[in-house]
């Protein structure tokens, strides 16, 4: 793989607002850093790193020939395993490549830089991915934003599965998250080819403070509450996307938004970000599609992800087994002890589960949400998720979290130590933004004795409760309530009603209302039997219960796409009545696809 340099590009990304059909404002104008440019053919390409399906359903990730100091190509390919298996289920029987999706040998070029939001204090990641085989006539930009935290790639099985076989180039946004954690006891981070480097070095994150012991993150830590401009980001990738296009292909220049169809896609947290950015008045998107959104809008049933995670970290546990869900060790003292604090009552462990289940039915859960929320529990996810947001929401440095936590490498028994050279240059590759994990924990500062619930109760209490903190939070919160979309673009949604983690009740339902009551063409899929993480369902009792909401993504790419050439019309609101596998291979049956 070459490396290259083309200071064309800053050249072109100045000359981008005048591209567009508007003129850009002081807020969106694009701001990047020199692209850093690598080719990728012969044994490599944009998709797979060159693994091909084969090498993405093995169970071991791709190896580095020195395990402290892998290189850029090692690191991308790690990177790119690491991304699809957290994404897509790639299992056999599955569907993944015979059914639906595809890993197909895709020749091109990435273009990569450091963004930056005006106001922000840290930058961001963008990429685009140019096949060889663009289609110059067709001129298709799929835009997109990395679900969850994640790194750079990772909406690759969302976004870059569906658009460059197609011709189409794809951009992408770390969305201001990403794997770009900052060792505060080596003061090192991450350098834009995804190699260690010193804290003086053009890092994607350099915490402030960038001192103490322990490891900061981008998400948690960048006090810029990056989620409230998810919508800024994708925009900024488009235009990135327009600059990239018109330095590398001049003879077809100029893109612009006029004559580039541009397509938004993410799904979770990425899905949240394209519904953001489908609210900018300037006619830039052609077309949105967003599955399992996180996304919190106006209207009833409408529940903030820090509202309803920090309820499901202190009471999901005590509920799960009246559902038929075994209870995980040490669960009857915890929800003893829950009740003593006051949060649940009745006197025996039957009776705190029932109250338990009781109190979330009241706030909106079903069951079947609950149910698949069971793997966010035994996974540690909401605690994960709780402490994480708590911090980027408040907008507070890496030291200051209100309820005392920090993350570190840990040793077995839970004590603190310093990471080592071999973890800290696999972050990037195996970090999914958010700990634990890649050898980075949460470190709890009440003693193990203590169950995790006082730090649970003052994470809900920055929630629920008073004073300057929890205006804080809510302050951040509020700053990413989304509006409706722009008027005239269609926007699908697609949600699964069995998802756990972002119960459509509390995001994409309410979402779908306030838009449709505005006017705007907003179609709705809800899918039966499908839960938030097609990831898991290589999990034989996954699979037995649940369907993938990736093929539902790419159909209805597929008909935004016909759509806008004028060969089809946009699909009708549906409930997707699917039929789940039970251990056989994933068929069109099971799919149920809506015509």
């Amino acid at each position: 793989m070459n490396t290259l340099r083309h200071c064309a590009l800053i050249a072109a990304a100045a000359l981008l607002a005048g591209c567009a059909s508007a003129p850009a404002s002081k807020d969106n104008a694009a701001m990047f850093s020199t692209s850093r440019v690598t080719e990728h053919r012969d044994g490599d390409d944009l998709l797979t790193g060159g693994l091909g399906l084969d090498g993405l359903r093995t169970m071991l990730p791709p190896a580095f020939a020195d395990a402290a100091h892998p290189t850029p190509v090692e690191l991308r390919r790690r990177a790119l395993w690491s991304n699809w298996r957290g994404i897509a289920d790639l299992a056999p029987g599955g569907g993944y490549g015979t059914l639906y999706g595809s890993v197909a040998n895709v020749p091109g070029r990435e273009f990569s830089a450091f963004a930056r939001i005006p106001g922000a204090t840290q930058p961001h990641r963008v990429l685009v991915q140019l096949p060889d085989a663009f289609d110059a006539d067709k001129r298709c930009v799929v835009v997109t934003a990395s679900s969850g935290s994640r790194g750079i790639y990772g909406a690759i099985a969302v976004a870059g599965a569906w658009g460059l076989p197609r011709g189409c180039a794809v951009a992408y946004t770390d969305k201001g998250n990403g794997t770009d954690y900052f060792d505060l006891d080596a003061g090192q981070s991450i350098a834009e080819d995804g190699t260690v480097a010193p804290a003086d070095a053009a890092l994607a994150f350099k915490p402030t403070p960038a001192k103490g012991s322990g490891i900061a993150y981008k998400h948690a830590h960048s006090q810029d509450n990056p989620e409230a401009d998810w919508g800024r980001h994708v925009k900024q990738a488009a235009q990135f996307a327009l600059a990239t296009l018109n330095a590398q292909l001049p003879q077809q220049a100029p893109f612009t938004f006029d004559n580039t169809r541009v397509i938004a896609v993410g799904i979770s947290n990425g899905g949240g970000a394209v519904l953001r950015a489908a609210e900018d008045g300037e006619a830039w998107l052609d077309a949105v599609v967003a599955g399992e959104p996180n996304i919190l809008a106006q209207g009833h049933g409408a529940r903030s992800l820090y509202d309803y995670t920090t309820e499901a970290a202190l009471l999901m546990p005590c509920a799960l087994p009246q559902l038929g869900i075994p209870a995980m060790p040490g669960l009857e003292a915890k929800c003893a002890a829950l009740t003593a604090r006051g949060l649940l009552s009745g006197d025996t462990f039957d009776a705190q589960q029932k109250d338990a289940l009781a109190k979330l039915h009241a706030t909106g859960w079903t069951d079947a949400g609950l149910r698949a929320g069971a793997i966010s529990v035994g996974f540690d996810l909401w605690r994960a998720i709780a402490v994480g947001y708590a911090s980027a929401y408040g907008r507070y440095p890496h030291d200051a979290h209100p309820c005392g936590y920090r993350y570190a490498a840990l040793n077995a028994d839970f004590s603190q130590r310093a990471a080592t050279a071999a973890e800290r240059a696999a972050w990037v590759a195996d970090g999914s933004g958010i700990p634990p994990g890649a050898g980075v924990g949460i470190v709890d500062p009440q003693p193990l004795a203590d169950l995790g619930l006082t730090g649970l109760q003052c994470l809900r209490a920055l929630w629920a409760g008073e004073g300057a903190d929890v205006q804080r939070v809510r302050k951040g919160v509020e700053e990413t309530r989304a509006t409706s979309p722009r008027a005239g673009l269609p926007v699908l949604v697609i949600h699964g009603t069995d998802d756990g983690l972002v119960p459509p009740a509390f995001s994409s339902a309410p979402y779908v209302a306030m838009a449709q009551a505005a006017g705007r063409d907003v179609r709705y899929w809800r899918i039966r039997n499908a839960q938030h993480f097609d990831g898991f369902l290589g999990l034989p009792h996954m699979a037995a219960a649940y369907l993938p909401l990736l093929p539902y993504v790419y159909e209805a790419l597929d008909r935004v796409d016909a759509y806008l050439d004028g060969k089809g019309a946009l699909p009708d609101d549906a409930t997707v009545t699917t039929v789940p596998r039970m251990g056989a291979p994933l068929a069109p049956s099971h799919l149920a696809m809506p015509r």
